[in-house]
Parts: structure tokens; C-alpha cells; sequence
């Protein structure tokens, strides 16, 4: 009885999978603010309809591995190593994923993508909209992990700037350097609030 559900969910992740696909390769290759829906889905063979099932918009379609960064920050907090602080755990992950742009910056595609998104101002809004978004819920992490009461703005503050921090790091032309000196600061914050956290 699960061959049926996981052969359901395979093509759902292959349709999902071909529509970001899709979607890459004609907004490099004509711009984005020059493709519709329509086009991505009809490249793909689906109806928009069935494009706006698995995706909420437009600019979903460039970011299609979104979903997973709200587990991996709370999962940050929640799984970090014995005696390792909670904003050490936040500056370690924004560096693995510093490493894994890294790497996706072998692609030849990938400049180009940097780039599309950094001239495209609803790309870019997006992008920082869709990296604190999840400022609540890595808040409420924190408190859990801090002992703190869900609504302690202390831990709200970490949150946001641990989020907004991404943005500061990725700029920089030292981006460890640029983590290091932002994490220092809000370890040193964070350690006066909130003493063996």
C-alpha cells in the first residue's frame, strides 16, 4: 500500500523539480522580468495551474530549495554540540552554507544567477523576505533552547540579527572574517542576557 504514495510523491518531486529547472533556464536565458508563469509552466509540459500547486509565485520558481532553511536553522539551535552556544551554532550554520554556495559556485550557471538575482529588485526583496521569514520560528527555538519565555525579545533580537547577518557575511569579501567579528558581537550580547545559553 506505500508503493502507490511514494510513487505519488517521486512524481511530485520530478514535476516540482522540472518546473525549477525550467524556469532556471529560461530566466537566464531571457531575463526574468521577461518570462511569464505560462512559459515556465508550458516548458515544463504542466498547466499553471498545476505550477501554482507547487509553487506560491513567480519568485518562488527561482528559489525552489526554500522549504528546508526553517528546519536547518531551528535544527541548528536545537542539535548544536555539547557546551557550544547558541549563537555559535548560528555563526557555524551561516558558514556551511557560505561553503555550500561554495560550491554551487563551480556551476557555470551560477554567476549569472547571482547576478539576475542582484539586478532584479523583486528577486532581491524576495530573497531577504524569504531568509527572515523565519525569524518566529527560530525565535521560539531559542527560547526553548534558552529556557526563556517564547515572547523574550532578547531572543527575538538574536533571531533577526543572526538572520540579517547572512546578508552582511555573504557581501563581504572575507566572508569567515565578516562572520567571526558579527558573531563575536552577538555572543558577547547574548552571553550578558543570558549566561551559560
Amino acid at each position: 500500500m506505500t508503493e502507490p504514495t511514494g510513487r505519488r510523491e517521486r512524481k511530485k518531486a520530478q514535476t516540482r523539480q522540472s518546473l525549477a529547472d525550467a524556469a532556471l533556464e529560461l530566466f537566464l536565458e531571457r531575463g526574468y522580468d521577461q518570462v511569464g508563469v505560462k512559459d515556465v509552466a508550458d516548458a515544463a509540459d504542466v498547466s499553471v495551474t498545476t505550477l501554482f500547486k507547487h509553487f506560491s509565485g513567480k519568485e518562488a520558481l527561482v528559489f525552489d530549495q526554500a522549504d528546508d532553511l526553517e528546519a536547518a536553522l531551528v535544527a541548528a539551535v536545537r542539535e548544536r554540540a555539547p557546551g557550544q552556544s547558541i549563537p555559535q551554532a548560528l555563526r557555524e550554520y551561516l558558514l556551511l552554507k557560505q561553503t555550500q554556495l561554495a560550491v554551487h559556485a563551480a556551476d557555470p550557471r551560477f554567476a549569472d544567477f547571482t547576478r539576475m538575482v542582484q539586478e532584479t529588485p523583486a528577486l532581491r526583496d524576495y530573497a531577504h523576505r524569504m531568509w527572515t521569514r523565519h525569524e518566529e520560528a527560530l525565535t521560539r527555538a531559542i527560547a526553548e533552547a534558552a529556557g526563556a519565555p517564547e515572547d523574550d525579545v532578547s531572543c527575538a533580537a538574536l533571531a533577526r540579527f543572526a538572520l540579517e547577518a547572512r546578508g552582511l557575511i555573504l557581501q563581504h569579501p572575507e566572508p569567515r572574517r565578516a562572520a567571526d567579528e558579527i558573531f563575536a558581537l552577538l555572543e558577547h550580547g547574548w552571553a550578558a542576557a543570558h549566561p551559560d545559553r
